[in-house]
């Protein structure tokens, strides 16, 4: 059976409107810039900022929420091909907010949670953050150990919370926190809204070996979080959190900003004949033919969400695969490039890919661990893919 994805002449219209946009509204260079919110400086954070808003007052920051959250209802595939360009263009959004917190509250929040926070996401107000990993618990996040013990209509919140990123900047977190030691590690876990302007919230900044601040960790000391925080039912919370990390993963931007960048090297290897060997041809092929399926695979994601069904191992398929494209491609540009793909950004003369891929090169370990390691895709697709035995 052969299966072709095409899009409506409202959905090519509506990807006219918004690549025109970006165009217009962005600096020619943009996508060449870091785009993450806790990386970039102040001056191009007050620029992200208005452009956020930009997007609220046309509607696009939350196309597909309903219209009563100030979304437009926009369909899954319209979404998809906002976040496509999006992701093209490396341009600002909703961040966590709005591909997270949100959907999170409205699938499992109460009417004062979202009377309280999603209109404020929608306008650009809100800014969120994740608070799940801890030191000793990452790819096995069922065993966190942050405690929250309820004391009157107060949950009073201790612990630790590592790979934080933009806590810095963020005005509310999406916490999970053990509210039954005695439970199954899967049970007795708790789903919190927690401001981060509570007392005893410490943010401190973790720098890594590119010299950027892209993470933090969050130490809580005696953090009053109110009970009417909790977002579905105490000692439930990890299925809440499944919802939030499905959204997480099921994203395309990063696969059109690989996609990009694999234009990038294609135009690169035109202009030096040195390069244009049977070698790099075919391993440009081999890439042009990864990057594509990736792009399929998440697709597909938006495909099942249209026909009302929720993706959750299709998810972990896209996510695994476009991770791995990711890495590919920047090795090969690293590869390719020889030396003088060494100079990074700033350095003497005109460093090939605008001294980006020194960077990226050195980040792509992360591309198989943030969001999920590959190794707990790969799980999850064969227990709910599958159908194989967990042991």
């Amino acid at each position: 059976m052969t299966v072709e994805y095409r899009f409506s002449t409202e959905d090519e219209a509506f990807r006219t409107d918004v690549r025109n946009f970006f165009q217009t509204e962005l600096p020619a260079d943009h996508w060449r810039m870091q785009n993450d919110r806790d990386t970039v400086s102040r001056q191009e954070d007050a620029f992200n900022g208005q452009f956020v808003h930009k997007l609220a007052d046309r509607g696009w920051l939350t196309l597909h929420w309903p219209k009563e959250f100030g979304g437009m209802e926009a369909s899954p595939m319209q979404q998809l091909i906002f976040n496509e360009e999006s992701g093209y263009s490396r341009a600002p959004g909703g961040g966590m907010g709005v591909q997270m917190a949100g959907p999170s509250i409205m699938h499992h929040g109460t009417d004062d949670q979202k009377a309280k926070h999603l209109s404020a996401i929608a306008n650009g107000e809100e800014v969120w953050c994740q608070g799940f990993s801890e030191p000793g618990s990452g790819s096995d996040l069922a065993s966190l150990q942050t405690r929250a013990v309820l004391d009157g209509d107060d949950y009073i919140i201790n612990g630790q919370k590592i790979w934080n990123s933009g806590g810095h900047l963020a005005d509310w977190c999406m916490l999970l926190v053990r509210t039954d030691p005695d439970a199954p590690k899967h049970r007795g876990i708790t789903y919190l809204l927690m401001d981060m302007k509570s007392p005893g919230v410490t943010v401190r900044p973790l720098t890594n070996m590119l010299g950027s601040h892209a993470f933090n960790e969050i130490f809580m000391e005696d953090v009053r979080v109110p009970r009417s925080n909790v977002v579905g039912e105490e000692n439930r919370g990890w299925y809440v959190a499944t919802t939030t990390l499905d959204y997480e993963r099921s994203g395309i931007a990063r696969i059109a900003w690989g996609g990009r960048v694999l234009e990038e090297m294609a135009a690169y290897i035109r202009d030096h004949e040195e390069l244009r060997t049977p070698r790099i041809r075919t391993q440009l092929a081999d890439l042009w033919i990864a990057s594509e399926t990736s792009r399929l695979l998440a697709y597909r994601v938006t495909w099942l969400q249209s026909q009302g069904q929720v993706p959750n191992y299709e998810a972990s398929m896209s996510k695994v695969f476009g991770s791995e494209v990711q890495a590919a491609i920047t090795r090969m540009g690293v590869n390719m490039i020889g030396l003088s793909g060494q100079l990074r950004r700033g350095s003497a003369g005109d460093p090939p890919f605008w001294g980006a891929m020194p960077d990226a090169y050195m980040g792509i370990t992360s591309y198989s661990i943030a969001s999920g390691t590959s190794e707990i895709m790969r799980n999850i697709i064969a227990t709910r893919g599958l159908g194989l035995p967990r042991n």
